[in-house]
């Protein structure tokens, strides 16, 4: 099969490579970039261990493939820690509220609460559940995770809040 050039941005850094037509963006991120933190779960997009962001929307990266992100701007929970290794206040409120166990899920669940939180910086406990609801984890009972996601839209709110001042 023949391979292609691609090129996107992944956690503010251009980069390129060349990858058959059939490989999925999440094979592209982990073997090619060495990017572990999105993990492969189902394959199936059922699971959302793979979510990343992509353009200012989730994405399963299992469910496309790497050609299909040509050009786009991806970020992974790699890229959500500040540069001096500072934590994301999602990281941070998952660490905080204990909304891992295994953190299998962790990944992607923090990379779909940072999409859900652009889109609605205040949700209701029902809203978050909802925004996660494509996301699985067979560990926590999702009690935790709905606290390290309102952890998360407080502080994230707060720094918004004392940078408007």
């Amino acid at each position: 099969m023949s391979k292609q050039q691609v090129k996107m941005t992944v956690n503010g850094t251009e980069v390129s490579g060349e990858v058959e037509g059939r490989t999925l963006l999440i094979h592209f991120l982990r073997e090619n970039l060495g990017l572990t933190g999105p993990h492969i779960g189902c394959e199936t997009s059922h699971c959302g261990a793979c979510t990343v962001d992509l353009d200012g929307r989730s994405v399963k990266s299992c469910t496309m493939f790497a050609v299909q992100a040509q050009d786009s701007d991806i970020t992974t929970v790699e890229g959500m820690a500040a540069a001096d290794g500072t934590l994301h206040a999602i990281q941070e409120g998952f660490m905080q509220e204990h909304g891992l166990q295994c953190g299998f899920c962790t990944p992607g669940m923090i990379m779909r609460t940072h999409r859900l939180l652009q889109e609605n910086p205040n949700p209701t406990d029902e809203e978050i559940r909802w925004g996660i609801s494509g996301n699985l984890c067979r560990c926590t009972g999702y009690q935790n995770i709905v606290k390290a996601v309102r952890y998360a839209a407080k502080k994230l709110n707060e720094t918004t809040r004392e940078a408007a001042e």
